[in-house]
């Protein structure tokens, strides 16, 4: 995306390296971040929060540049509609030079497997082989990109099906077989989704959908599926990350005030400042309605739009607290329980479907689709108990698959259509109403008084699974209501004011590291410092690039993103 930007086109080997170079990077920062922490879960979410700050960064390049990008939305889902057999000749070297390295290793990855004491004790560099395989896969992904864009979960998809087939076929269960009949796997999964579009949408039409969009659609549900049908017995210690603060910190009522009164400071500052700067004076007398029309033409369009950023923050950080104590994780997120992205799902269905259409409709899909992903969710996350990382697992699948379907709909509708529901996408604040606050305020208030009662039993399901049992507790039980109401809170969030990232990650963790892990504390100082986050965010966005404008969630993507790297560098296992 940032080579697009440029004035000069690279040719196919440039790309290859620019691809290259932009994969070493975010493989360097996420192995070097999870180095020794031995959780498939962790470098799971890790991964998936990464993904989800570049993938803004890319949202926010389009839309600051739209010229220059045009087209390359269609890229970026994964289309076999770009080059000609020269450009894939041109690559072919470097495919066969990723597969030689990781068929030479083959047999090392076969110790591999046994585990690492394992594998060092029969001559094996595991530090060595790791960083070898890892370029190996960097470069293999940078040349498919490089060709056809992010084709998404044939590498989940082909290896897993495969590791099922060696079950029946012992050979396949040796890494000199397993990696060239993936291969083989690989290209089947890319070209039947290619031919099932096109026997679908018709030979012309058919082309123009991404081939991408259906390899994640089944390659989320097929995650969605294989972790509903995970045998799961309980959390593996070193899958349970340390929430990374103590029980309780001194003086919380004061450190609750002192967030009020920056909240208060945040929301006035957000009124004041815009593509149109106001003073202080000027608030009072619109709020005494004897503002000039000037002045009450500003703040009529302004005030909701700081009131949805604060109600929408606040309700993303109660549901990002409520999750990380049903995961017992610090980097998990509302987002990853797909409802966020069922939300978006909806909201654009009813803007493509319904061009021009008033917010109660855009609104209502939203709704729909993110009480459609919740029930996807619990339907696939209750086998034997409301496992931690079977919800984690299904969310990232079902994320997966509802983005994908999204970007379908987008690259077939109209470019303006196309403009608008990527802005909304990003989480913008822009036309918002007064009467689009009431719902989100209800379900809010509505959430927290709940919770006012519930705290305590929050507290217990976050130490262990044992210990709520023994005080009479059901943990099935309450995780299923502290999911129930993080599902309602995003999903108002989401249909209010559309996706905001990282703000259910990063809010509650700097409220633990505030007051402590009590949620008599917790939940309403993560209300708080979420909401001053969104309504700085839509301030910046709506300030720095005046008269032009940034939509709030993809400000926040950017913030949150380095805290996330630099509270992941911080968690250890317990």
């Amino acid at each position: 995306m940032l080579v697009a930007l440029l004035p000069v086109a690279l040719p196919l080997p440039g790309g290859v390296a620019v691809a290259f170079l932009g994969g070493v990077l975010a493989a360097a920062l996420l192995l070097g971040l999870t180095r020794g922490a031995g959780s498939p879960l962790r470098l799971v979410l890790a991964g998936t929060v990464l993904a989800l700050a570049l993938s803004s960064l890319t949202s926010s390049l389009m839309i600051l540049n739209t010229q220059e990008t045009r087209g390359l939305f269609a890229w970026g889902a994964g289309s076999l509609n770009q080059r000609g057999l020269d450009g894939v000749l041109q690559v072919l070297p470097v495919i066969a030079a990723g597969l030689a390295v990781a068929l030479f290793l083959s047999r090392n990855l076969d110790l591999l497997a046994l585990g690492e004491d394992v594998a060092r004790g029969l001559g094996v560099r595991v530090g060595t082989n790791r960083l070898a395989l890892a370029g190996a896969a960097v470069l293999l992904t940078a040349a498919a990109v490089t060709i056809a864009g992010p084709i998404g979960f044939v590498g989940l998809c082909a290896p897993a099906l495969v590791a099922l087939a060696a079950r029946r076929v012992p050979p396949l269960a040796r890494h000199a077989w397993r990696i060239p009949v993936s291969a083989l796997v690989g290209i089947l999964v890319v070209l039947s989704a290619d031919v099932g579009l096109r026997l679908a949408f018709g030979p012309l039409e058919g082309v123009e959908v991404p081939t991408g969009v259906v390899t994640t659609v089944f390659g989320g549900v097929f995650l969605a599926v294989a972790a509903h049908r995970l045998g799961l017995g309980g959390p593996a210690p070193q899958e349970v990350l340390r929430l990374g603060a103590g029980w309780t910190r001194r003086h919380p009522a004061a450190l609750l005030a002192a967030a009020g009164v920056a909240v208060v400071a945040g929301v006035a500052g957000a009124l004041l400042l815009g593509d149109s700067p106001l003073l202080l004076g000027d608030v009072a007398h619109w709020l005494s309605d004897t503002a000039s029309k000037r002045i009450t033409l500003i703040l009529d369009a302004r005030a909701p739009r700081v009131a949805s950023a604060l109600l929408a923050g606040a309700a993303l950080a109660v549901a990002g607290a409520l999750v990380q104590a049903v995961t017992r994780n610090p980097l998990a997120d509302p987002g990853i329980l797909g409802v966020s992205s069922g939300a978006g799902l909806g909201a654009v269905l009813a803007l493509v479907a319904l061009p021009g259409a008033a917010w109660p409709v855009v609104t209502g899909g939203a709704a729909a689709g993110a009480f459609a992903a919740a029930a996807a969710l619990f339907a696939l996350s209750l086998r034997g108990g409301l496992h931690e990382t079977r919800v984690v697992l299904v969310g990232i699948g079902l994320a997966a698959a509802a983005s994908a379907v999204t970007s379908a709909i987008l690259v077939r509708t109209d470019p303006w259509n196309q403009a608008k529901a990527i802005t909304w996408l990003g989480g913008s604040t822009y036309g918002t109403g007064a009467a689009q606050l009431v719902p989100l305020a209800v379900v809010l208030v509505a959430s927290l008084l709940v919770l006012r009662g519930t705290s305590a039993d929050l507290d217990v399901l976050q130490v262990d699974d044992a210990t709520p049992r023994l005080l009479g507790l059901d943990p099935a039980r309450s995780r299923m209501v502290a999911l129930g109401l993080a599902v309602l809170l995003t999903g108002a969030a989401t249909a209010s004011i559309g996706v905001l990232a990282f703000v259910g990650l990063v809010a509650p963790h700097a409220a633990r590291l505030l007051v402590g892990r009590r949620h008599r504390w917790l939940l309403p100082l993560s209300a708080l410092l979420g909401g001053l986050l969104v309504v700085a965010a839509d301030t910046v966005g709506r300030t720095v690039i005046a008269p032009a404008q940034l939509p709030a969630g993809l400000v926040t993507s950017l913030v949150g993103a380095p805290y996330f790297l630099g509270l992941l560098a911080r968690v250890r296992t317990r």
